[in-house]
């Protein structure tokens, strides 16, 4: 690991996601789910769309920009996520993030991530063991491509894990400020 300019904390030593075991790809895990956490505990994501259509997400501007992330926000990220590497592992090698139409409404938004998560969880189940450890058997990014299936399986439970860990934050949060609220 190398020293991040940005915050003087280590950054991802991203050559362990091209070795083929079963070590790297836990350590890889762990060592970039608690980069992402250090550094969202000292600054903020860079400001972005994505999406196509009569909507689209905004990523959650700079260090001094008063807009959280949101629970569309969240859900559009993770859809779209799972729409790209599903696609570049076991569709047509054509569907980027960017394609994603966004859906303006809770029902057909959620649908959209239920879709992508269930084909992309159909997808590896399918798989044969010896797949976990082939290299570039997705070839969404350039990592992707150099690295061995199982740390892109890891990397997109970790996202799912952590921006469904947000989402069900929010929801308890909205919830409870709003207790009571109906009655």
């Amino acid at each position: 690991m190398t020293e991040s300019p940005a915050y003087g904390a280590p950054e991802f030593d991203w050559s362990i996601l091209e070795r083929p075991s079963a070590h790297a790809m836990l350590l890889g895990q762990l060592e970039f789910s608690w980069l992402e956490l250090r550094a969202r505990l000292r600054t903020f994501s860079a400001p972005g769309t994505l999406g196509t259509g009569a909507w689209v997400a905004e990523w959650p501007g700079g260090a001094d920009a008063p807009t959280p992330r949101t629970i569309a926000w969240l859900v559009a990220h993770l859809t779209e996520g799972f729409l790209e590497r599903w696609d570049w592992t076991f569709g047509e090698h054509r569907l980027r993030r960017t394609d994603l139409d966004v859906a303006g409404e809770v029902g057909p938004a959620v649908a959209q991530l239920e879709r992508w998560v269930d084909a992309w969880r159909a997808g590896v189940a399918g798989l044969a063991e010896d797949d976990v450890l082939t290299v570039g058997l997705s070839t969404a990014t350039p990592v992707d491509a150099r690295a061995p299936f199982g740390h892109l399986v890891l990397h997109m439970n970790r996202e799912l894990v952590h921006h469904g860990a947000e989402i069900m934050a929010l929801t308890d949060l909205y919830r409870a400020t709003h207790a009571g609220a109906d009655a």
